[in-house]
């Protein structure tokens, strides 16, 4: 029997022409698997049909964070070409990035329309921290965000193996995205059409929270013990629509692995805005989520001992196998998964 608190337990070979890189259209025609507990049954149909499967009596919670173009191109004053990736702020003015390219304190990263970035520390994990200036200006972050959405790009996973293109700026994006500040898009939300997501908040009660998903969440798990791993902090905020849902006796269907991180969280703290970094395995279980509905992930990574957390191992590798074998699409523009 494997071990759930070994990372190699979670690992698994995935053929490459399984991975999705471009997103299907229409959204909701993407391939549905759904994995009853209860029976421990696999039963195969389309996202569209996800209404047949939700149980009744469920309340729905959607996290509607809303990914930036986080990603920029540029060079350094000494004429260096650079790639700029925004993790996340630190505070107004500091923002934790990745740079692909050589830098030290002080280096100045030159961008499009006048923009322009000052490295002002480096970090052991391989991140940096920056100022961003407008001319000769300091600006805030929520200054900066109207010109990335001019100058820069959708920040699409690097397992993508392409660049970002005008398809993306729509599809990468959940119809219900509402607040800046993601680099990541919660997956298992690209699912949703209009129609569809209209039809499902019109049959049961649902409320929004709000996790900025960071890069970290594609970071693999390189400690030998899962419980060695230091798991990434992401923004998060619940409103009180959403803490009504979470208090009530109703059973709980979460939208992606960062409406279930940010619940959990919320269960564990009582608080409802901050930086959430819980990590869900076998080891900790969910404490309130009953039912969640996510993309299928990579191998040895957080998001995969999460669906661990609900099944079980073994289960969750049967799934998996199972999900391989009928070639379904995976990760992020790939199929989806609902757990009962």
């Amino acid at each position: 029997m494997t071990n759930p608190l070994l990372t190699e337990s979670y690992d698994y070979h995935l053929p490459d022409g399984l991975i999705a890189t471009h997103p299907i259209h229409p959204r909701e025609h993407a391939r549905l698997l759904v994995y009853n507990r209860a029976d421990r049954s696999i039963t195969h149909t389309r996202f569209d049909a996800l209404l047949t499967f939700l149980p009744e009596n469920c309340s729905i919670l959607f996290n509607d964070t809303k990914v930036i173009k986080a990603r920029l191109y540029g060079h350094k004053s000494s004429g260096g070409a650079i790639e700029l990736l925004i993790n996340r702020p630190l505070d107004a003015y500091a923002i934790n990035v990745y740079i692909k390219g050589r830098v030290k304190e002080g280096t100045l990263l030159n961008f499009e329309g006048n923009l322009s970035a000052r490295v002002i520390a480096l970090s052991d994990d391989g991140s940096r921290t920056v100022n961003f200036f407008q001319g000769e200006s300091l600006i805030r972050f929520e200054e900066l965000l109207p010109i990335l959405d001019t100058i820069g790009h959708i920040p699409l996973p690097p397992y993508l193996g392409r660049e970002d293109d005008s398809d993306d700026e729509r599809e990468y994006q959940s119809v219900f995205a509402a607040h800046e500040g993601a680099v990541a898009a919660p997956t298992a939300s690209l699912h949703f059409s209009d129609a569809l997501f209209e039809s499902v908040c019109a049959s049961h009660p649902h409320a929004f929270v709000t996790l900025h998903v960071g890069s970290g969440t594609f970071k693999p798990v390189e400690a030998d013990v899962i419980t060695d791993h230091p798991m990434h902090s992401e923004y998060f905020e619940i409103r009180d629509s959403a803490q009504m849902l979470i208090q009530s006796s109703s059973p709980l269907l979460c939208i992606g692995t960062t409406s279930t991180r940010t619940v959990e969280y919320h269960v564990r703290t009582q608080q409802t805005q901050g930086e959430a970094n819980l990590f869900l395995h076998p080891g900790n279980p969910p404490l309130r989520v009953n039912h969640l509905l996510t993309n299928f992930h990579l191998p040895k990574s957080t998001l995969l001992m999460l669906v661990a957390s609900f099944v079980g191992l073994e289960e969750t590798h049967r799934i998996y196998q199972e999900a391989i074998d009928e070639k379904y699409r995976f990760f992020s523009y790939g199929d989806a998964m609902l757990i009962l």
